[in-house]
């Protein structure tokens, strides 16, 4: 008898427990449940928020371009050019007095030995009619022909032979004291060349007037063909007239 009442009234107070628990919790808000979506998709826009912050700072703190200068553009004159009359009417004349004009003159020696000049060897011309160049109104020599030793004679090596031109002085000046037969140029070994200087007045050569004018020379003792060019230069320094050569050849040695 004693343990059933027992029991109910642990029964009792168990139940009294629970309602009493329950008339507690009446009205309170249930705990949220943990939304795992909900919690990605926040974690990702809060990253994009924070980087798009950190590389706005980034482009505000970089330099800015500083624009390429213009180019000044230059503007070129213009020619004119003329154009074609196809009218049919007559073509204008070229006014040569309006085209300028050349002069070529002679450039006298300033100083130092004349046969230290650059060489030039020209051929003289042969035949019957006599040549004439640079030459002006002065100074003016015209080769006529060869007096001695024409071009092309072979000689003994170590030989003394004497070369002479036939030349005429055409020009108005007389070839007298200061004017120079000059050695422009040659072979090498050389024909041992001179100058020939006109200073004896039996040695003068008035305008018009026709003279054999040499040198003395000597072959080399190597076998070989050889040649030599003279000049004539006036008592101021100008060369003028036509170029005088020679040439000859030695077939043996010297002895």
């Amino acid at each position: 008898m004693f343990s059933r009442r027992s029991t109910r009234q642990t029964l009792l107070v168990l139940l009294t427990a629970a309602l009493l628990l329950t008339a507690c919790n009446v009205g309170a808000t249930p705990a949220p449940t943990l939304d795992v979506n909900a919690m990605s998709t926040a974690l990702v826009g809060t990253t994009i928020a924070q980087l798009s912050v950190q590389y706005t700072q980034t482009a505000l703190a970089m330099p800015t371009n500083t624009p390429a200068p213009t180019q000044t553009q230059v503007v070129l004159p213009t020619i004119a050019l003329p154009t074609l009359d196809t009218s049919g009417a007559a073509s204008p004349t070229l006014d040569a007095a309006a085209l300028p004009t050349f002069s070529f003159v002679n450039t006298p020696v300033t100083g130092g030995s004349a046969a230290t000049q650059a060489p030039v060897v020209l051929p003289t011309s042969q035949g019957a009619q006599p040549t004439a160049s640079f030459n002006d109104a002065c100074n003016s020599l015209a080769f006529e022909g060869d007096a001695t030793i024409p071009d092309g004679t072979v000689l003994a090596p170590g030989t003394n032979f004497v070369k002479q031109w036939a030349v005429k002085n055409t020009g108005n000046c007389t070839w007298d004291d200061g004017y120079t037969l000059v050695y422009i140029g040659g072979t090498k070994p050389d024909l041992d060349p001179v100058n020939f200087k006109f200073t004896q007045k039996s040695d003068f050569v008035a305008p018009g007037q026709g003279i054999n004018l040499g040198v003395t020379l000597t072959t080399p003792c190597t076998p070989g063909k050889y040649n030599g060019t003279w000049r004539m230069q006036s008592d101021n320094g100008y060369y003028f007239g036509t170029p005088l050569s020679v040439y000859v050849e030695v077939t043996e040695k010297c002895k």
